[in-house]
């Protein structure tokens, strides 16, 4: 099965962080950072992105780590909420070993 990366080595079809703010970093554990002034935005952003990023996977994405820091240099959103992923579910390794299986499934199931 092959996967279809972008440059950054994620799957181009993994829901993205929406808010300018919000990014998927590199590996290993690559960080999906979301940052904001107000804390409970940040939390909310990123639960929703996890509930979109878990829908498309079909199945829970492996997060070792939630890292909660701040940033206080001007200009700079204060609270930066990192969730620490699993780089192969970020390009959809899960979603290529389902689709290998289903083609190995007899017709007609």
């Amino acid at each position: 099965m092959q996967l279809t990366l972008d440059d950054s080595g994620l799957a181009t079809d993994l829901p993205r962080p929406e808010n300018a703010h919000d990014e998927v970093q590199q590996v290993p554990y690559r960080p999906v950072q979301f940052r904001d002034d107000d804390l409970p935005t940040a939390l909310e952003r990123s639960a929703a992105w996890l509930r979109a990023a878990q829908q498309w996977l079909g199945e829970p994405l492996d997060v070792i780590a939630v890292h909660l820091d701040y940033d206080d240099s001007a200009g700079a959103p204060y609270y930066e909420v990192k969730l620490l992923c699993n780089e192969e579910d970020l390009a959809g390794a899960p979603l290529a070993v389902q689709r290998a299986g289903a083609d190995d499934a007899p017709p007609g199931l």
